[in-house]
């Protein structure tokens, strides 16, 4: 039945949205959709954090500097992916069939696998641990009411939960759990250096364990996929893409023919106009007044970088919006002539090279292969929180040459850099002034700072001073670092936005808004 309607009288309304990633150009494709004007201001690059960046003279060879690996339960997500018509492949996650091998490198000592029954029985004990210790907080029945689709089941397990958990922490849950206080402490770190699915957890280990049980239940950290091509293909063929289905403007509009081929520049300020719009001025001084503003970048931008008019948001949620804590995370990148790791040790047996966990510098390496013959990408390191900013004042080719360093106590036989062909890439999100950190990592105590930023889109009982301007992405939503939160939220801010535009939804397909009262996020007391 499509997301809604609005009267013919809203058609062509200009709706300001701040920020060409994934959550702004999603909601800018829908409203198109709808017979609105979405007009997308953006400071830096189209597709934020999902950013493929192509290796000089790869011959399409990327990397990957933000998300890369997608889990299959994003079906929001996915539905992009798939309207674009773009073809995903597993990720080589540690010890699965896309890893081929797996090496884990721990205190000096290294095994090799393709499974986790071939490794050591500490590791087997670490993984019933964790299985186990889930178990202890009823995760089972909360995986059963999810798989049943038994949603009233599943909120009220849920908001039982919240109280609980909201303010302990990962490594809390961890170390006060039954199973795990059973184990010794190096079965803690073990843990907090590998993990289960996309490798070590420790990084997460002060986040609140509302955050990690959300990651585990909706199966973030399994059943992943890369888009082959690069990521950026989906907010970039969003931008281009013109709809079968729309309303109001011709048959062959886009987003880009829209703009004229380009957003407009970046936001430095947003005011309310006398006339009761809200005025958006870009970096070159422009000022346009829309009705409705939707803000997609990150919250700390909206007092860094743009002058947000303190009246349009209330305390409590300028509270909410400069608690929220952003991780760090640092990636190194290079190219090589070809997926060399694949060629077998006479000696051994075993592939030359392996997807690696390790607790030195590197912490996750991971290779990507294009083919036989053909230029590969290996992924040298993928560090989080202290170590990410371990590389935060070195250069690229001094990073290239730490990971080389820590490698070769790995692999001491494998000439990793005799293969390298071009310039590495690296990136470290917590020193990009617009990004200012790659993801939220909530802390004990923030959920309701989080639950304000989330509902923020439900405006009817706010004063008319703060209506209009709408939130999303992942840093609002309830699983951030996680492409599917920015793509849900962004779909509630469309609903808020063609509400406040005297817009509806179908009897049978009700929008968010309508779904909210039931089971939208339960409100904790202040």
């Amino acid at each position: 039945q499509g997301l809604a309607t609005l009267p013919a009288s809203a058609h062509g309304t200009e709706v300001a949205i701040v920020g060409a990633g994934i959550a702004g150009l999603v909601a800018a494709y829908e409203l198109m959709r709808l017979g609105l004007k979405p007009v997308v201001y953006e400071a830096s690059r189209i597709g934020g954090r999902l950013r493929s960046q192509p290796f000089e003279g790869g011959q399409g060879v990327i990397a990957e500097l933000g998300g890369m690996r997608f889990p299959a339960s994003g079906t929001a997500f996915y539905h992009y992916v798939n309207l674009l018509g773009l073809q995903t492949q597993p990720f080589p996650n540690p010890l699965t069939p896309a890893a081929g091998s797996t090496v884990i490198d721990l205190e000096g000592q290294t095994h090799y696998a393709r499974s986790l029954a071939e490794l050591p029985p500490l590791f087997t004990e670490v993984a019933d641990a964790w299985s186990e210790a889930l178990a202890e907080v009823g995760f089972g029945d909360l995986q059963q009411a999810l798989r049943e689709r038994d949603v009233p089941r599943l909120k009220a397990l849920w908001d039982r939960l919240v109280p609980l958990w909201d303010d302990r922490t990962f490594y809390d849950f961890i170390a006060q759990s039954e199973a795990f206080s059973k184990l010794s402490f190096r079965h803690r770190e073990v843990f907090g250096q590998v993990g289960f699915g996309t490798g070590g957890w420790d990084s997460d280990f002060p986040n609140t364990m509302l955050e990690i049980l959300r990651v585990v239940l909706t199966g973030c950290d399994e059943d992943q996929h890369l888009i082959v091509g690069g990521v950026q293909q989906v907010p970039l063929g969003l931008w281009a893409h013109a709809p079968e289905q729309i309303t109001h403007w011709p048959q062959g509009t886009s987003l880009a023919s829209l703009h004229g081929g380009a957003t407009r520049p970046g936001v430095t300020a947003i005011a309310r106009a006398a006339n009761g719009q809200l005025t958006i001025t870009d970096a070159w001084g422009t000022q346009r007044d829309h009705p409705a503003v939707l803000v997609t970048c990150q919250s700390w931008l909206l007092t860094t970088q743009i002058a947000v008019e303190e009246s349009l948001f209330s305390q409590k949620l300028w509270m909410a919006l400069d608690r929220t804590r952003y991780m760090q995370s640092s990636k190194t990148f290079v190219m090589v002539d070809r997926p060399f790791w694949k060629d077998v040790d006479p000696a051994t047996g075993r592939d030359t090279m392996s997807m690696t966990l390790t607790d030195r510098l590197t912490r996750g390496t991971y290779l990507f292969d294009n083919g036989p013959d053909q230029p590969a990408v290996i992924c040298l390191s993928y560090a989080w929180m202290s170590d990410a900013l371990k590389m935060l004042p070195h250069p690229p080719a001094r990073r290239v040459q730490l990971a080389l360093d820590a490698l070769k106590k790995i692999y001491p036989t494998v000439d990793i850099a005799s293969h390298i062909v071009g310039d590495p890439i690296t990136i470290s999100w917590e020193a990009d002034p617009y990004f200012l950190g790659a993801f939220k990592g909530a802390l004990p105590g923030h959920y309701r700072y989080n639950q304000r930023m989330y509902g923020h889109f439900m405006q009817d009982a706010l004063p008319p001073a703060e209506r209009g301007i709408f939130l999303a992405g992942d840093d609002v939503s309830f699983t951030p670092a996680w492409v599917e939160g920015a793509v849900q939220t962004s779909l509630n801010a469309v609903w808020g936005i063609v509400h406040q535009l005297g817009g509806q939804c179908p009897a049978d397909n009700p929008g968010p808004g309508e779904l909210f009262p039931a089971i939208g996020p339960v409100t904790l007391p202040d």
